[in-house]
């Protein structure tokens, strides 16, 4: 909980919730959110707040001396400690796909600079992992690139492309990939997931009408159904994919990407845990070959 009372302690001095988040890097929601989790875990609220402004009560005044005791000796503790031995932990989000390779190659760079700092992977969509960054649950998630502008707060750093392709049971006859949508049943690409709106997109874009019969998110899940022949699917070619008892058929002119990076806060400190995985990450991707472009760091 220690990002929680650091957090009490911003709103305390500022006044708001908005500008302790600027001083923080966080955006209000995720002061917001910090706030709730601290009041959950102590059982009373700390402030008496107004559209405005959020004002000490009177348990917030006696928690916040204490609060303040308890950073300054964990302050002096980490001073004491040093900088050559790192320990603590970190949380990353990451979707499934990611987690099978990429995440994979990452970690054992990371572990190898610091192998006393424990990381928590937390999987999810990637509208949830956003929020969870937003939040400030996590400190930092690999998903897929959203279709709107992050908030100011956030930072997006690119680490990859996969081209989307459609795959098709091995035991379905030669034919191109126009005719294979039109006429199989279709396996879709969860909507509400930001690479299922691609496919969406791409369906609306050429006009293409489908015959829906089963819709989830999970690649490894989605190639499954299309192996034992229940369908077709729009579905990334991922590292790790699996092509046994399928087909990949190229879209041609007509096909389109799904691009995978990293969101951070930007005022992630530059020589922390979070930025150096967000590094190894980099590592990795730039390793596959497919390093989509120079990423910007969190500052």
């Amino acid at each position: 909980m220690l990002a929680e009372f650091r957090t009490f302690v911003a709103v305390a001095r500022d006044g708001t919730f908005t500008g302790a988040g600027r001083q923080l890097g966080l955006t209000q929601s995720a002061v917001s959110a910090q706030i709730r989790r601290l009041e959950e875990f102590l059982g009373v609220a700390l402030f008496d707040r107004t559209a405005r402004s959020a004002t000490l009560n009177d348990a917030g005044r006696d928690i916040l001396a204490q609060t303040e005791e308890v950073l300054g000796l964990v302050n002096r503790m980490v001073a004491q400690a040093g900088t050559g031995h790192v320990t603590g932990s970190l949380r990353v989000a990451a979707i499934a796909s990611v987690q099978q390779d990429l995440l994979v190659t990452a970690l054992r760079l990371f572990r190898a600079d610091f192998p006393d700092v424990n990381v928590r992977i937390v999987p999810g969509v990637s509208l949830s992992l956003l929020a969870h960054v937003d939040a400030a649950e996590v400190d930092l998630a690999v998903l897929i690139r959203p279709p709107f502008n992050l908030p100011p707060e956030l930072a997006w750093q690119p680490l990859l492309t996969e081209p989307m392709v459609l795959a098709v049971p091995a035991s379905l006859p030669d034919m191109g990939w126009r005719e294979a949508l039109a006429g199989q049943p279709f396996i879709r690409y969860d909507r509400a997931s930001f690479g299922g709106r691609l496919v969406d997109v791409f369906l609306r874009r050429h006009r293409l009408t489908v015959h829906e019969a089963v819709e989830l998110d999970e690649i490894d899940a989605i190639a499954n159904l299309v192996r034992a022949g229940l369908g077709v699917a729009l579905m990334p070619r991922t590292a790790h994919l699996d092509t046994r008892g399928m087909r990949l058929l190229d879209l041609g002119a007509a096909g389109f990407e799904r691009e995978i990076g990293i969101v951070i806060r930007r005022a992630t400190d530059a020589a922390g845990v979070a930025a150096r995985m967000a590094a190894c990450l980099r590592a990795a991707a730039g390793d596959r070959g497919q390093l989509s472009g120079a990423a910007a760091g969190p500052a």
